[in-house]
């Protein structure tokens, strides 16, 4: 999509909007029709501005595809007996790749794509949404009405990275999403989550819900962990050259960990060469 950096909607999961989040669904289905169209009657959009489709990638999703099936609907519009594509040109030629004769389409008029752009627009405004929520409106005018971040910043009156920081919530685990609505959390104290493995996700998010942890309290507690990481690595590794020139002496392997030094022999044999070697 215009706008974005290499890779960047690789961090985002746009092609899916997790409808327990979606403040404009009932909009959605009001505005449009789900069907199942013949692909040779589905033409691209000369306008749309994504240009590039790999191959590789394209065989990725083509296999995948064939596997699980299209698992998120294109976005059409009838024109002169035919369907043009609004959203979803790599699901429509990855179908083709993988043998499908149909593909799942939501069809809209001019009309309707515009009122539904619209109230994703005036929800994405409201104050009283939730981060996830907004992060899902935000996904959905990416996904389904192809803007970038850039037009999406102007269209709700927000700068690009704040977009882009909103966004990158939908990253973080479907039941982590879920505790974050529930308990309230701020995106603030759960953007250092996003990206996180998941076993350091689970053993911080007890701690901010039940002790109230503030953002800077998350952030301050990721930069310690980061500061003890480095020293414990750093403390780790600082005997490696002593650990290798006595193995190459002693031809046993040998470790430094601490105030303790190790000698491991393979076998009883080399045990007491060791032995008559430090007499």
């Amino acid at each position: 999509m215009k706008g974005l950096g290499r890779g960047f909607d690789a961090l985002i999961p746009t092609d899916l909007v997790d409808e327990d989040f979606d403040p404009t669904a009932k909009e959605d289905k009001k505005e449009s029709e789900l069907i199942k169209i013949k692909l040779t009657e589905i033409i691209p959009d000369e306008n749309q501005p994504r240009r590039e489709f790999t191959p590789e990638a394209m065989e990725a999703l083509a296999a995948s595809i064939k596997e699980h099936g299209v698992l998120q609907p294109i976005v059409v519009t009838r024109e002169d007996g035919q369907y043009k594509i609004v959203a979803g040109e790599r699901r429509w030629r990855a179908s083709k790749i993988a043998g499908l004769d149909k593909i799942p389409a939501i069809v809209r008029s001019l009309d309707s794509q515009n009122r539904l752009e619209l109230s994703i627009i005036e929800n994405a405004q409201r104050e009283d949404l939730n981060p996830i929520e907004l992060a899902t409106a935000y996904a959905k005018l990416k996904n389904q009405f192809n803007l970038s971040d850039e037009d999406i910043a102007a269209k709700v009156g927000k700068s690009e990275a704040t977009i882009q920081n909103t966004l990158r919530l939908l990253n973080l685990p479907e039941d982590v999403k879920h505790t974050m609505v529930k308990e309230k959390l701020t995106e603030g104290v759960m953007r250092p989550l996003v990206n996180r493995d998941e076993e350091t996700i689970r053993k911080v998010l007890p701690k901010i819900v039940e002790e109230g942890w503030t953002a800077r309290k998350v952030e301050r507690y990721f930069q310690d962990h980061k500061k003890k990481s480095s020293a414990a690595l750093i403390k780790r590794d600082q005997y490696h050259k002593e650990e290798d020139a006595l193995t190459a002496k002693y031809n046993i392997v040998v470790k430094i960990s601490g105030k303790s030094l190790t000698f491991k022999c393979k076998n009883l044999t080399d045990l007491q060469n060791l032995i008559d070697k430090l007499k």
